[in-house]
């Protein structure tokens, strides 16, 4: 009389061996992503909120893909570097790729206009500018921002007051 036990024992083996092989091939796969932190967040553009996907790149860069209200793609990448108290670079951490991605928007419109976006506010400032450079608040809940915007010259922002407009740009 023969063992079945014998027969069954080497397919069982190759069993174990094909899937131990594919959990680690998955693994592998999975591992070759590299840095790559993928999600969905939620952004403001131009006063609207919007689900955007968010790359983290592992270096201090990020991929935003995020499709507009009349439906076209839109893809961002941006990203950088910052300095600690000796000198030394680092990359952008992912909370401060995140407040970079909520600062408010200053935008020159074809037609000579300037907004600003802030979460969901939309400022005209066009006739506020006084010799190239305008200040505006905008507040959201409990805390304000203050703006200066120079014409066609960028803007600065702080929670604490404004900028000079000679210290940037």
């Amino acid at each position: 009389m023969k063992s079945t036990r014998k027969t069954h024992m080497p397919r069982l083996l190759a069993i174990c061996a094909v899937i131990v092989l594919a959990l680690g091939l998955a693994t592998a796969a999975y591992a070759a992503d590299v840095g790559g932190i993928r999600r969905t967040i939620q952004i403001w553009v131009h006063g609207d909120q919007t689900d955007a996907i968010l790359e983290l790149n592992g270096d201090g860069s990020y991929d935003l893909t995020y499709t507009d209200e009349a439906g076209e793609l839109h893809e961002q990448q941006g990203g950088g570097a910052a300095f600690d108290i000796f000198g030394r670079e680092r990359p952008l951490t992912e909370a401060e790729i995140l407040e970079h991605l909520d600062a408010p928007e200053v935008i020159y419109e074809d037609d000579g206009s300037v907004w600003v976006y802030y979460h969901s506010q939309r400022l005209e400032i066009t006739d506020k500018f006084d010799d190239g450079v305008c200040y505006v608040q905008v507040r959201d809940g409990g805390s304000t921002l203050y703006l200066t915007v120079k014409y066609d010259g960028g803007f600065a922002y702080g929670a604490h007051g404004y900028a000079s407009p000679h210290s940037f740009n």
